[in-house]
């Protein structure tokens, strides 16, 4: 399938309802207000082909910037392809739904997260915390440094209450993932989920809502789920 005919695809399966739910959420014209679920089966038509995820993700339609991830050949990217897509990437859905996912399935992802982490810029950093938690919670605990790990806490520990919204959101969901998915820093996460303590985010328009790590965590303590690990990253 080639370009014109996907975003014709996707303009037929855009729904109004969801149209709004993305307006509402950050996302800005042009879009279709695709489900996610409705676009599986064109992906599996397509499978990877990343010169065709190039053209959809530089269209600037948010429905076709998703799915370029869904069809996104991550090992064919190179940092400045990452740094690229980040740049575009204009509100959270897309920073950390759709760049950071696509970069945890490459090797470069926790060097790449590392300078987003520090870049700074909101999204950046969102992103860079977003993508170790898809790491986290797919890949074996061996393939991360638990010091290094350990180190991201402090930092979080430090900076989450002053740091950007969409950055809060992303640490205050690192310090949940490692407490559920990364083992050897269970008992840190749930010391720094308690030292952090209520998380608030602020939203346009609307009333600020509360993240609460330490709840989260003991959610899935009750329900078993600790160590529990992603098969795989992108849908």
């Amino acid at each position: 399938m080639d370009y014109e005919l996907v975003m014709q695809e996707l303009e037929s399966l855009g729904k109004e309802r969801m149209k709004k739910t993305y307006l509402s959420n950050g996302a800005h014209e042009p879009l279709f207000g695709v489900a996610t679920g409705a676009m599986k089966p064109l992906a599996k038509k397509i499978k990877k082909n990343q010169p065709l995820a190039e053209q959809l993700y530089a269209s600037g339609n948010y429905d076709a910037m998703y799915f370029a991830g869904i069809i996104a050949d991550p090992t064919a990217m190179t940092e400045a392809d990452f740094e690229r897509w980040i740049d575009a990437a204009y509100f959270y859905m897309l920073s950390d739904y759709v760049v950071a996912v696509t970069l945890a399935e490459t090797d470069i992802a926790q060097a790449v997260a590392d300078k987003w982490i520090a870049s700074g810029e909101e999204l950046r950093m969102s992103a860079g915390w977003s993508c170790y938690c898809w790491l986290l919670g797919n890949r074996p605990d061996s393939e991360f440094s638990t010091s290094k790990i350990a180190s991201m806490f402090d930092q979080v520990e430090k900076t989450i209450h002053d740091s950007p919204d969409r950055t809060k959101s992303a640490m205050n969901n690192f310090i949940y993932t490692v407490g559920i998915s990364y083992l050897p820093l269970h008992d840190k996460a749930i010391e720094t989920a308690k030292a952090v303590g209520p998380v608030e985010i602020k939203r346009d328009k609307k009333k600020s809502s509360i993240l609460l790590a330490s709840e989260n965590i003991q959610k899935e303590i009750d329900r078993g789920r600790i160590g529990f690990k992603r098969k795989y990253v992108r849908c």
